[in-house]
């Protein structure tokens, strides 16, 4: 018997799990505890390897703190309505914040709490990625 390839929508609600644990700090062993399951089921999850059921994902969503709308977002076959036009340009955001460096700059910036110097910082990010297209 082959081994059936995880469903897209599966793949997606989980790389929005995986995500947002990263984002606050979340281990897969906390977030597992804090649901009753273990490590390796968060794991199964987060690839899209097991389903998450309705009443999981609820809970998932009071312990990550967002909606349960959230673990949808950009999914495949909506339209996108606000952040990056390009196509496929939520899957290069979430590859992004998946990496330790993506992770980072992300909770920096959240940090920075003046407007005008957030501002500033993108536009010097703006400007070094000009730079290396030329």
């Amino acid at each position: 018997m082959a081994n059936k390839a995880p469903n897209p929508i599966d793949k997606h609600v989980g790389s929005r799990v995986r995500m947002r644990r990263l984002l606050i700090g979340m281990s897969q062993e906390k977030l597992g505890t804090s649901l009753g399951i273990t490590f390796q089921q968060i794991q199964k999850y987060e690839k899209g390897t097991n389903r998450i059921g309705a009443s999981r994902l609820q809970q998932m969503s009071g312990v990550l703190g967002v909606p349960v709308s959230y673990f949808f977002e950009d999914a495949q076959g909506e339209k996108l309505e606000q952040g990056f036009g390009e196509k496929g340009g939520h899957d290069y955001v979430a590859d992004f914040l998946a990496t330790s460096e993506g992770l980072q700059l992300t909770k920096s910036f959240m940090k920075v709490k003046d407007p005008k110097v957030r501002r500033r910082i993108v536009d010097l990010v703006s400007s070094l990625a000009q730079d290396d297209t030329d």
